[in-house]
């Protein structure tokens, strides 16, 4: 029996309904891609639920009452999608790697080397919003929300001349209704541990956390309205056993920039998640990991931590800074920024190592002048 199917005239002819229940299946990058296709997508692409939903999938923090009050008042959904889903790419780095930045530049005053001036006195830790998730394996496991920076409500305060430290763990119990430890077992996919030994010999363990996390830390500014994922979504680096076998510490972070604020021009925003093993595969037990610290904290290219006022600028400076969809960049940008800090380092080692020389060869010769005028 042959069946008929009537043509189909043009696009104009099928419901918007339909169209919608199309588009809200879609992830974010295809969604966008979507909007570009015609008119009537590019219409119906603009409907906020629509990025409301992928922003739900994606960042499981944003479908809290609270950030999403929050989101509507920095421009809505969607542009919150096109500030964070961008991962921050800095190509100053190879353009300010060669500056002479261990001594402080004609133009600049210790004082505003270490923010004792009132030019930044407009940046509040108040104005920052912390909207962190963590996956393994697609699977969300921690979803936090911190408003403002903990122990920084006095202006003249330790917190803007001490090094800039947030520990999400310790702090975000304030503000959320759900906060409870972060545990990863067997169930969760992670393959079963016999022996720490034999896990330090294969990695197997330290292999499938490395794949298998991912992180995002969304900065969102109140004031300026601006927001940005301060993460590299995928691990940079990590050691297996630090400081003991039981400990798995993975990095994630960005490179950012400080021109303007700080003389080395950019910084490192490093990520530190941590992971303890607190039970090994036996009898009736699963291996299981349990999240033992969550922080940021930014390093200049000596690897200084740099202090509370600084990093609030710095902070601000990366809301608007390039970004890139190509995760290949980013990867790039931290490379770039570790073969500078290495080639620094290096450099640095060796105008020491001269002056060594140097005062050795000083004092062998006042020796020897010394007797020399006595005999």
């Amino acid at each position: 029996m042959a069946v008929s199917v009537a043509p189909v005239e043009s696009m104009a002819s099928l419901s918007s309904d339909l169209f919608y229940d199309i588009l809200r299946r879609l992830d974010g990058p295809t969604l966008a891609s979507a909007a570009c296709a015609c008119v009537t997508f590019c219409s119906i692409s603009k409907e906020e639920k629509l990025w409301e939903n992928v922003c739900s999938s994606m960042w499981p923090s944003t479908s809290r009452e609270d950030v999403k009050i929050l989101i509507s008042c920095i421009g809505g959904f969607r542009k919150f999608y096109a500030d964070c889903f961008p991962l921050i790419v800095n190509k100053e780095v190879t353009e300010y790697q060669w500056n002479d930045h261990l001594e402080y530049p004609e133009e600049w005053t210790e004082a505003e080397y270490y923010g004792d001036v009132d030019e930044f006195e407009s940046v509040a830790p108040s104005d920052f919003v912390s909207i962190v998730d963590i996956k393994y394996k697609d699977r969300t496991i921690c979803s936090k929300v911190l408003w403002g920076i903990p122990n920084a409500n006095e202006f003249n305060g330790w917190f803007y001349n001490c090094p800039f430290r947030i520990d999400l763990l310790t702090y975000a119990a304030r503000d959320d209704d759900n906060e409870g430890e972060v545990f990863l077992s067997v169930s969760d996919g992670l393959p079963p541990i016999l022996s720490m030994e034999k896990e330090r010999k294969d990695g197997k363990l330290w292999m499938e956390l490395r794949d298998g996390l991912r992180l995002s830390w969304i900065v969102v500014n109140k004031k300026v309205k601006q927001a940005a994922n301060l993460a590299s979504w995928s691990p940079l680096g990590g050691q297996r056993h630090w400081p003991t076998d039981n400990d798995f510490v993975i990095r994630f972070g960005s490179v950012l920039s400080a021109q303007g604020i700080l003389p080395c021009q950019v910084v490192e925003c490093i990520l530190i998640m941590k992971f303890r093993v607190i039970q090994q595969e036996g009898e009736g037990v699963q291996t299981t990991l349990k999240l033992t610290e969550l922080s940021m904290q930014l390093e200049d290219m000596e690897g200084a931590h740099v202090n509370g006022r600084n990093s609030l600028n710095i902070l601000k400076k990366a809301l608007s800074c390039h970004r890139s969809k190509n995760y290949s960049e980013v990867l790039e940008s931290c490379h770039l920024y570790s073969k500078a800090q290495s080639e620094l380092k290096e450099e640095k080692m060796r105008n020491e190592s001269r002056l060594d020389r140097l005062c050795i060869i000083s004092g062998i010769a006042a020796f020897l002048t010394f007797w020399y005028c006595i005999l």
